[in-house]
């Protein structure tokens, strides 16, 4: 491979370079994210529900059961084993930490048996490992388990999160009996100032609002800063097709799609639907607001190796916010390492905060591509054929990118499986990789500074 010597090529590959970028710039200034100045970056951190469900019974399985102890004992590892310092920083309870019925006041409390200790101290341990403390409720009347739900209490169960220190909630539709009772029948896209204009109007009467909005508005309202996670257009898609330019004016993430599960069947369900939607999510996120695919199961009992790697790789390449579900005391130093890939979390923590999408699909291989911050792209090739060995796959740097993320030249890195320097390819050039069954091969492609 030689370097480029045409400074018309040169000159090409800057312009095309600059007017990508001022794309990509306009595209974000112009959306408007909830505004609480949290999520800038995908959320990391450790939710409770794949690993760990909703398993009450502490007396026959007191090490895996939701309890206060087993939240306490992830708040150490995840303090001390490196996954604070990666990043990971949410520890998150899920749904069946409730007490069956609320207090005297109308308060939510926390199971007594399981909980001994209460919420706020729970909070105050979490805190005091640098972490922060994520909670479970539910729009409806009960949770998706049958705990009390929030309907009606909003601005009460909102007040109580805050004065527990809760930093995060993880907001469920179950148990919802319409639409309008979900989310105030979202309106239809028109333009901007009205938006604003009913925006305003809900500020002064929230009660007017469907559920999510009016919670959104409560969690500002306490002055504590508490990311919200949505589960909006999950329940809104049976319905009619979400509005995320008006979901993403009141959640910081939200899922779309139904629960994972700790199987590739699942993880590829969640790949074909997103890919098959991604006209519509791929604009919708970016700093402050994320689409959620839920779950990151690496480290458990269901994915082979290279599937492991294909969830990390996607995961990063969509954006998402990495929310591990495993049990950090058992996992393995090879599913460890995986997680704490500081390349692979750089690539989803980019502050430019595009999402990636589907490129193409040819015979079971799909490309995915994710533009990143300094004019920079991951690439992520994933060998979807469930027989036989590995597969090569050769592609043209000079279909990636819109043309311009090899232009005029680039240095390329693998980063995985293994992390291996492929070297400098100039923009007209071939790279060819290899791609084990039902694994990625994760790409960074680098602008090459020598050339310009």
């Amino acid at each position: 491979m030689m370097r480029l010597t045409s400074r018309r090529l040169q000159r090409l590959g800057c312009v095309l370079a600059l007017r990508l970028m001022a794309l990509v710039l306009r595209e974000i200034s112009g959306a408007w994210a909830l505004d609480n100045g949290l999520a800038m970056t995908p959320t990391m951190g450790w939710l409770h529900w794949e690993r760990f469900m909703c398993n009450t019974d502490c007396k026959e399985e007191p090490d895996s059961c939701v309890s206060e102890k087993l939240f306490m004992q992830m708040a150490d590892l995840m303090a001390s084993e490196g996954w604070k310092e990666v990043g990971y920083e949410y520890l998150c309870i899920d749904d069946c930490w409730m007490a069956p019925q609320r207090d005297s006041k109308g308060r939510l409390q926390a199971d007594p048996k399981r909980f001994p200790s209460g919420i706020r101290h729970l909070s105050n341990y979490v805190h005091s490992k640098g972490l922060k403390l994520g909670i479970y409720a539910d729009v409806g009347k009960k949770t998706c388990a049958g705990y009390p739900g929030s309907l009606g209490y909003y601005d009460i169960d909102a007040e109580t999160f805050a004065d527990w220190g809760v930093d995060l909630l993880k907001f469920d539709g179950c148990y919802c009996d319409t639409v309008e009772q979900l989310a105030d029948g979202m309106f239809h896209s028109r333009d901007l100032a009205m938006s604003k204009e009913k925006n305003f109007e809900a500020k002064n009467n929230p009660s007017s609002l469907g559920g999510y909005k009016h919670m959104s508005l409560a969690l500002n309202k306490t002055g504590r800063s508490i990311v919200y996670s949505c589960e909006w257009p999950l329940y809104m898609w049976p319905f009619q097709k979400p509005n995320y330019t008006e979901i993403r004016q009141y959640c910081n993430h939200w899922r779309n799609f139904g629960d994972i599960y700790d199987s590739w069947q699942s993880v590829k369900n969640i790949l074909a639907w997103t890919s098959s939607n991604q006209r519509t999510l791929v604009s919708a996120a970016g700093p402050g607001g994320w689409n959620d695919p839920d779950m990151l199961v690496i480290g458990n009992f269901g994915l082979s190796w290279d599937q492991q790697i294909t969830q990390m790789a996607l995961w990063a390449i969509m954006a998402a916010p990495l929310l591990m579900s495993n049990d950090l005391r058992h996992i393995s130093f090879q599913a460890k390492t995986l997680l704490q890939n500081k390349d692979v979390i750089a690539i989803n923590q980019d502050p430019l905060g595009k999402q990636g999408y589907l490129l193409r699909k040819e015979d079971s291989i799909e490309v995915w591509e994710r533009p990143l911050s300094n004019l920079a792209w991951a690439v992520a090739v994933v060998n979807l054929q469930e027989i036989g060995g590995p597969r090569s796959y050769t592609i043209s740097l000079a279909s990636l990118g819109q043309g311009v993320a090899c232009n005029p030249a680039c240095h390329i890195t693998e980063l995985l499986p293994v992390k291996t320097k492929l070297g400098f390819y100039e923009w007209t050039s071939y790279v060819k990789t290899r791609i084990n069954p039902t694994g990625t091969v994760l790409l960074q492609l680098k602008i090459s500074q020598t050339t310009f």
